[in-house]
């Protein structure tokens, strides 16, 4: 399998493109969909002649050998599910290509279904063969979306369970997995209570698989040219490409392939970023601020960012423009945040509201800012571990840098005083 691996990469996708070489993204420019013949063309052949010639065993090998993570924001091994399916044995097993993307500042998966159908598609087909799936979902994030992955789905020969696009949830946390499985059966987009893994008991209580549709892409390719290729770019802990979305204050904002452990500076520079912006955020509305001096050294990876409390998530970078409030916006985002939760626990039903509150209170120029500030870390111990999802732990961990990162503005407010009078860019349903 390896000789073949090899054999397969001398056709594998390389471009340049900016900052690094492009995989997902290479092939035609503009604004259309890849066409399958010239997507079949580019990459060698169909997905359906490498899996004719590879066992399930062999393919879960070359997955994990490739040291794929997860895009979808947790960075799970990608091969840990699918071993997971092939060692149970399970029959009936139901796949869901997970395109949700319910963010407002996230554009990668959306951009990646309507420009490169296919690579999800051969992404989806081989999962789906390697569990003999009986169902295979492919849940998209907008109209254009599903008009390109129905057309998609329309120029390619069927190999496996038929594909079913379906327009997923547009709150927040639909895009949890129990919630989007919930959305599927027809029920609401809520998380569920539920000890069982989906893989127990998932769509109509049977063995489900979810995965990213970035992270299905990377696996089709894996799948084509192999682990040894896939580890060409990137790190050697983290390997591979990941897509980026970038917004705030640069002169290019936009979704960007870029290879893991890049520095986030030289990703800002291509973007034409703001020399003189205030803090960064990294990990979208989950994640943590670096300010500039953070920033200046730092790479894009779990490895290289957890030291700064931060991960790069599901890939979304937010430049906060000089002249801004830190303090405001993220109140804008912990406010839009406590409305998206599914009110079925204490902590999304009081315990979000409450702190959104107290960081509104914070925003404004006050004199018991400290006071404030010692509140909320005090609700932020009692809710964060308790919710019945991740959303409040994920609200939290945002609460929190805000506090460290803007500590000097914070003390500001608490003599009255705020530096930041710039309007905000923020993508957030109701702003701009």
């Amino acid at each position: 399998m390896m000789a073949l691996d090899r054999e397969r990469a001398a056709g594998a996708p390389a471009e340049e493109g900016g900052v690094g070489a492009l995989r997902l993204l290479a092939g035609p420019r503009g604004g259309a969909a890849e066409p399958f013949a010239q997507h079949r063309q580019r990459l060698g052949g169909p997905i359906s002649q490498v899996l004719r010639g590879t066992a399930p065993g062999h393919l879960l090998e070359a997955i994990t050998g490739s040291g794929l993570r997860g895009r979808g924001g947790a960075g799970f091994p990608a091969a840990t599910k699918l071993a997971a399916a092939l060692k149970r044995g399970v029959s009936g097993v139901v796949v869901v290509g997970n395109g949700t993307e319910t963010e407002p500042a996230a554009g990668k998966d959306d951009l990646l279904l309507r420009l490169r159908p296919h690579l999800v598609l051969d992404g989806l087909e081989t999962v789906s063969v390697a569990t003999r799936a009986e169902r295979s979902f492919l849940v998209v994030p907008s109209q254009a979306a599903w008009r390109s992955v129905t057309a998609a789905l329309d120029d390619r020969p069927r190999h496996g369970p038929k594909v079913e696009p379906v327009l997923g949830p547009r709150n927040f946390v639909g895009g949890e997995e129990t919630a989007l499985v919930s959305w599927l059966e027809g029920g609401p987009a809520r998380p569920r209570y539920q000890r069982q893994r989906l893989l127990e008991r998932g769509w109509r209580g049977r063995p489900t698989l979810v995965q990213n549709v970035e992270t299905l892409a990377h696996l089709g390719l894996v799948a084509r040219f192999g682990p040894e290729w896939f580890r060409t770019l990137g790190t050697a802990e983290e390997p591979g490409t990941m897509m980026v979305s970038l917004s705030g204050a640069v002169g290019r904002p936009g979704v960007y392939e870029v290879p893991i452990g890049i520095r986030i500076s030289s990703l800002l520079e291509e973007a034409g970023a703001d020399p003189a912006a205030a803090a960064l955020l990294v990990g979208g509305y989950f994640g943590s601020w670096l300010l500039p001096a953070q920033v200046a050294g730092a790479e894009l990876s779990r490895r290289a960012l957890a030291p700064l409390g931060a991960s790069p998530g599901a890939g979304v970078l937010h430049l906060l423009a000089a002249g801004a409030c830190g303090l405001k916006e993220a109140h804008l985002v912990v406010d839009w945040m406590a409305r998206q939760s599914a009110q079925q626990c204490g902590p999304c039903r009081l315990g979000l509201p409450a702190l959104a509150g107290a960081m509104g209170d914070l925003a404004q120029p006050w004199a018991r800012g400290r006071d404030v500030s010692d509140r909320i870390w005090r609700w932020s111990d009692q809710v964060l571990g308790r919710g019945a999802c991740r959303h409040p732990d994920g609200v939290v961990n945002l609460i929190r840098s805000t506090l460290l990162a803007f500590a000097d503005e914070l003390e500001r407010h608490r003599r009255g005083h705020c530096n930041g009078g710039a309007p905000s860019t923020l993508p957030l349903p109701g702003l701009g």
